[in-house]
């Protein structure tokens, strides 16, 4: 806190906040350090998890106090992904647009001098070590590309040299509460991702109902904490099912959770059979547009945690 007093002084710093761990942890850090002279910014790219934009909200300006824009970009975000498969395309589109409506309302503050960031140790060692820049194309979302120089910010990063599980206890020394903290971490592109091929609307409304019935039976079963990452995507490939008499012809929901240390390697995690069967029997009974659930038993390598 005292650093960030001395590097800030009395100016005032934006930043992006997207209610994972880092960002969440850098917003709580500098609110005690410098009060209200943080404005978080918080764009709902509607790529998000079900009810999340309301979770931010309510914690961050209701709870915490702290100065947040809420902005809505859904309808934004989806017209610049219609009919965009390639993965690579997707985050890059993603990650312009973002810093594009970031920028277009960190614009309207007068007098902010500096941008904070929850880089982490190992973003500066995977963008370092893998191209020399200074960002790397995996954080290419998360930390706002070339924002800083076009509208001449310094960068506040102080969880810099910290690892995840030290993020973690800082958190919540700074009294942010279990569930942000604990929190599985999420990808910058979001949804986005979890979803090969073509993203629509529809798409993301049954994707974000599966992830929710499935991180919740997480939760509900205490498995949550035991598991880095958890998630469901949804694959660009529709299967024959039976529903009672009738024939459905509906998407395959695939399920994906790991045990980490860090990320960098990973392993898929043993459910037992009938966590496997209460969970597919959930999806496909509640969600419209699923008739099929598979699990990943992939490790990282070969596998990346995320599909795209």
């Amino acid at each position: 806190i005292k650093e960030v007093k001395n590097q800030v002084g009395n100016n005032k710093v934006i930043c992006a906040l997207s209610g994972g761990v880092d960002s969440s942890v850098v917003a709580q850090l500098l609110s005690k350090a410098i009060g209200k002279n943080l404005i978080c910014i918080f764009v709902n790219t509607g790529l998000l998890r079900k009810n999340e934009e309301k979770q931010v909200i309510n914690t961050f300006k209701k709870k915490l106090k702290i100065n947040l824009i809420y902005v809505n970009a859904e309808k934004e975000f989806i017209k610049k992904l219609i009919n965009v498969f390639n993965p690579e395309k997707k985050r890059k589109i993603i990650g312009n647009l973002f810093i594009k409506i970031f920028e277009r309302y960190a614009k309207k503050i007068k007098n902010v001098k500096f941008l904070a960031q929850g880089t982490l140790y190992p973003d500066l060692i995977e963008s370092k070590s893998v191209t020399g820049s200074q960002t790397s194309k995996i954080k290419s979302h998360h930390n706002v590309g070339g924002l800083p120089k076009r509208m001449k910010l310094k960068l506040v990063e102080p969880l810099r040299f910290l690892f995840k599980d030290e993020v973690r206890k800082l958190g919540l020394e700074l009294n942010l509460s279990r569930d942000i903290i604990s929190r599985h971490p999420f990808p910058g592109p979001g949804l986005a991702i979890r979803m090969p091929g073509i993203i629509t609307s529809e798409k993301i409304k049954i994707l974000k109902e599966a992830d929710y019935y499935f991180i919740n039976e997480l939760k509900k079963t205490n498995l949550y904490h035991k598991i880095w990452q958890a998630y469901a995507a949804l694959l660009p490939v529709k299967t024959v099912g039976v529903m009672g008499d009738n024939r459905t012809y509906e998407y395959v929901c695939l399920l994906r959770a790991i045990t980490s240390e860090d990320g960098m390697t990973a392993d898929f995690y043993n459910f037992d059979k009938k966590f496997m069967q209460t969970i597919s029997n959930k999806i496909i009974n509640n969600i419209k547009g699923i008739n099929r659930v598979v699990y990943d038993i992939t490790s990282k390598p070969p596998s990346t945690i995320e599909l795209e």
